[in-house]
């Protein structure tokens, strides 16, 4: 499998070409590290884009939710356009036009699969549940019929796509360095809070290990 991505008419970047990235390794990273989503599909001659959770598993994308979903059901066979956004830092400069962010992103595009076989799916979403929270989905009460006929998983190969990357200082006009004008970066982190209990859990339920020691790599 080559390691990186060939760069296609939608997937370049048309500015600051810089900033792009093709390799295999930096577009995992940035999907690895944040599982929020979205996927954008064309219903009816009509744009739609649905906020989801995505998780990777080697060069295959998947995401999932309720059968019910007209998004879903029409995004069967379709080309789809999936992307993930990290936000760094708001970037400050001394004039509006060159304010900015710290960023990494992923845009994706590809045919989105529905994975049909009961024992796959039951397999793809056992592996999302520990990709996030490892060795949960064992301990867990076993999938009912009906909560499989209700959630649809979705995949598709990672073969094109890009990712995005602003990083550093504000970038000013050279005369503009000599404003009295304050510049800089404000850096902005995703945080794990401390886990709040069910209120009704059952007396002496402990914290398990995956939950006190979560973290997103």
């Amino acid at each position: 499998m080559d390691d990186h991505l060939t760069a296609t008419e939608k997937s370049r970047l048309r500015r600051y070409h810089e900033r792009g990235h093709f390799d295999r390794a930096t577009i995992n990273g940035i999907l690895d590290a944040q599982p929020m989503c979205s996927v954008g599909y064309i219903i009816d001659g009509c744009p739609y884009v649905t906020p989801t959770f995505q998780w990777r598993e080697g060069n295959r994308v998947y995401w999932h939710g309720s059968s019910a979903s007209r998004a879903l059901r029409n995004a069967k066979d379709a080309e789809v356009c999936l992307t993930v956004s990290i936000l760094d830092g708001f970037v400050l400069a001394r004039s509006g036009m060159h304010h900015s962010a710290n960023t990494r992103s992923v845009m994706l595009f590809g045919k989105a699969v529905k994975i049909a076989d009961p024992e796959e799916k039951v397999t793809k979403l056992r592996n999302f549940v520990n990709g996030l929270f490892p060795q949960r989905y064992d301990t867990l009460r076993p999938d009912h019929p009906q909560d499989l006929k209700a959630t649809m998983v979705l995949g598709m190969d990672i073969n094109e796509g890009s990712a995005k990357i602003r990083t550093g200082d504000p970038g000013d006009d050279e005369a503009d360095y000599d404003l009295p004008i304050w510049a800089g970066v404000i850096p902005v982190t995703m945080q794990i809070g401390t886990p709040v209990p069910d209120p009704r859990n059952l007396e002496g339920v402990e914290l398990p290990e995956h939950v006190r020691n979560f973290r997103l790599e």
